[in-house]
């Protein structure tokens, strides 16, 4: 943080957490920037609740992936009620899509880590895999010692072998494969939507168009965190702190614009249903039209 302080400031580079870096290590780096700086600002995010950090910021990731994710399916006619969902990982992006996916009336029968996966299919008790995660800081695989019908694998990537309708890759980085996807499709998946980053390889993503499943990138559908993120530098700057409601309220806004940003981008240049696409297009559209706008091209 000593070399990293003149690089970052409230309106320049603002970092926050990710795999391996949680609310202790952002605690730690926003006290030495405030000593050395000697000014209190949202220049990190996912601070404690204590000192600036915001409520929600910890179910974004997993919340912002559901309300996309509902948003793709209806805009197709389907919905989260009543379908099979396959999710991985059982960090914070895993656990509360889990939650919001349960709540949207979807049933997950699996989750993962990184030695293994555990298939229920009755439906993830997620009391429990919160206490075994959050509290107990305990492997995934503990969780059949509750429930003896369930099933534990060594190995990640078997869990693309559940039938499902729709996957929620959120663990790492590259985690579908081709031969993963292809197994999602043989198996009855139609939506793929990505709350870690870029966890599905090009091959990937090109059997999920090939077999014309829904698809939902990460540069989008996982945007809630940072869109989170910009609502916690907002309560800093303002020096308010909003309830959990308004700020999860907010956030469900903010996904749905972004999900209607990349179906009018897809549909204006003549790819509808792409999201990749229109995402892209979106993105650098936002992007040149401010260069241009300011002078910079």
């Amino acid at each position: 943080m000593t070399e990293l302080a003149r690089h970052i400031g409230p309106d320049c580079d603002v970092p926050a957490g990710d795999i391996g870096t949680g609310a202790r290590e952002i605690g730690y780096m926003f006290g030495a920037y405030k000593r050395i700086k000697n000014d209190f600002s949202g220049v990190l995010t996912g601070k404690g609740l204590g000192f600036g950090g915001s409520l929600a910021r910890t179910e974004a990731t997993g919340y912002g992936l559901c309300y996309y994710t509902d948003e793709m399916l209806k805009a197709n006619g389907k919905s989260f009620e009543g379908q099979t969902v396959v999710i991985s990982g059982s960090g914070n992006v895993a656990i509360y899509a889990t939650e919001k996916a349960t709540a949207l009336g979807a049933k997950v029968v699996a989750l993962s880590d990184s030695q293994g996966y555990i298939y229920d299919k009755n439906g993830i008790d997620l009391d429990l895999v919160k206490q075994l995660k959050e509290v107990e800081r305990k492997r995934i695989k503990e969780y059949i010692n509750t429930h003896t019908d369930a099933e534990y694998h060594e190995g990640c990537s078997g869990i693309w072998t559940i039938p499902c309708d729709i996957a929620l890759p959120c663990a790492t980085q590259n985690e579908i494969d081709g031969e993963s996807a292809k197994a999602l499709a043989a198996n009855g998946c139609y939506c793929v939507a990505e709350g870690a980053n870029m966890p599905s390889t090009p091959e990937a993503i090109e059997v999920y168009f090939q077999n014309n499943m829904l698809y939902g990138p990460a540069k989008a559908a996982n945007a809630g965190g940072v869109a989170t993120s910009g609502l916690e530098m907002s309560q800093n700057s303002q020096r308010l702190a909003w309830t959990f409601e308004e700020v999860d309220e907010k956030l469900h806004d903010i996904m749905k614009e972004i999900f209607a940003q990349c179906d009018s981008a897809a549909k204006e240049y003549g790819m509808p249903g792409n999201y990749m696409a229109g995402a892209n297009i979106a993105g650098f559209l936002k992007v040149a039209e401010a260069m241009k706008a300011q002078g910079c091209v």
